[in-house]
């Protein structure tokens, strides 16, 4: 079957149906492209959700649905069945000690942001960083300086939807990047096939490598661990100054407290994950110029280091950036890698992309949609599978979605926004 159609089954013909099956992930397109008619707020169970999925005016839908990642993730085609095309696999890190330390992992991702405005490519980047007035929360922003991107640097594991900002990016009218998790950066490649300002001034896209994203009830958890309040916080931070560095809160009071990587992810049953992270066909940011991983030998840290991501450049646009990035001093990049390495440096999402084949039909069994992933190569991946774990795959994805674990058809609306 080609992958120009789901591998199984079939598509949401709706933005309700994508959010009722499980398959949003709150990116914020629909707030992009619906005149600010439908919005992205925090749903009761902790993720963004857009709101009313019924507000759009005429032909406003058909244009979400042609671009928003509960319905397609494409990908670029031939290359390595799991990690795609590259022209360059690579180790790197900012060539500034204080982004290298600040900045989740290497800071790589800051350093080609700040690369990209220091050298007039880009007017602005489009990303997100914790909302000063909420600091457990987290807002799109529009970063115009080096500096800009320092300050919003770091992962941010909780709810994000920074394509809710797109319109007022493309409303600019200047050239500007996009640094944002891999889904949102397959919405926008997909929508930019469609709408030429936004082919035309997007001159980066930029990716991390996506363990998945969590609901704002992992945030939550930390705070009833320490029994601090929300409306307490002055910081919260969950990597950086440091790799991995610990996810710190601090209170106006001026108490802090903190958690240690391991301390918080490492029991991979309480991520408390948005639904379609366990089925998403593109974690690796197939789609994005450069994708940015963590990188330790197994897949977990076993202490704290200096800090370096093992990159992935995607496109010409990407190879010119990391070039133009280290003749700057930006960027440092280290020794050359595979594919197979990669493999060991995340090997969840070695597993994970092997069994999304298997997971897509258990979904279609079940009678819900699933994801149209033209290039991807999930086929091909599903091969290296045994049958025994496809099986498995397959009728556990079926049984989870019988017992309703997908299921969001009554979501009730609190008072946050995308910011």
């Amino acid at each position: 079957m080609s992958e120009a159609t789901p591998i199984a089954g079939r598509t949401a013909s709706s933005i309700a149906e994508v959010v009722e099956s499980g398959l949003c992930i709150g990116c914020g397109l629909c707030e992009a492209l619906s005149d600010g008619a439908v919005t992205m707020r925090l749903a009761e169970h902790g993720a963004m959700r857009p709101a009313p999925v019924d507000g759009f005016g005429p032909g406003q839908e058909a244009a979400v649905l042609a671009a928003c990642p509960g319905v397609i993730a494409p990908g670029r085609g031939d290359g390595d069945a799991v990690w795609g095309p590259a022209s360059l696999l690579a180790m790197a890190w900012s060539g500034e000690a204080q982004v290298r330390h600040q900045a989740a992992t290497g800071g790589v991702l800051t350093a080609l942001g700040r690369h990209l405005l220091e050298s007039g490519a880009a007017r602005f980047v489009l990303h997100v960083g914790a909302d000063p007035d909420a600091p457990m929360r987290t807002r799109w922003v529009m970063s115009e300086t080096p500096e800009d991107v320092l300050a919003n640097a770091g992962s941010r594991y909780g709810p994000t939807a920074p394509l809710a900002g797109l319109q007022v990016a493309i409303a600019r009218d200047e050239p500007f990047a996009i640094i944002a998790k891999p889904c949102d950066i397959g919405a926008v490649a997909a929508l930019a096939r469609s709408n030429r300002s936004l082919d035309t001034n997007l001159v980066a896209t930029l990716a991390m490598v996506c363990g998945g994203q969590s609901r704002l009830s992992k945030s939550q958890g930390v705070l009833d661990d320490f029994g601090v309040d929300e409306h307490e916080l002055s910081l919260f931070r969950y990597r950086g100054f440091g790799n991995p560095g610990p996810t710190r809160i601090e209170t106006v009071g001026g108490s802090a407290h903190q958690k240690s990587y391991l301390e918080m992810w490492e029991d991979e049953g309480g991520w408390d994950l948005d639904a379609r992270c366990t089925i998403c066909p593109d974690a690796l940011g197939e789609m994005a110029d450069v994708a940015a991983a963590d990188a330790w030998p197994g897949g977990a840290p076993t202490g704290e280091d200096d800090g370096f991501n093992a990159i992935a450049v995607r496109s010409e646009t990407g190879l010119a950036l990391v070039s133009a990035a280290v003749d700057s001093g930006h960027l440092v990049l280290g020794e050359t890698i595979s594919p197979r390495d990669f493999d060991d440096l995340q090997p969840h999402q070695r597993r994970k992309k092997l069994a999304l084949s298997a997971r897509f039909e258990g979904r279609a069994a079940a009678g819900l949609p699933t994801i149209r992933t033209p290039g991807l190569r999930l086929e091909q991946c599903a091969t290296a599978l045994p049958p025994d774990q496809v099986a498995a795959e397959r009728d556990g994805t079926t049984r989870r979605a019988a017992a309703g674990r997908y299921a969001e058809t009554a979501v009730r609306l609190t008072g946050g926004t995308s910011g």
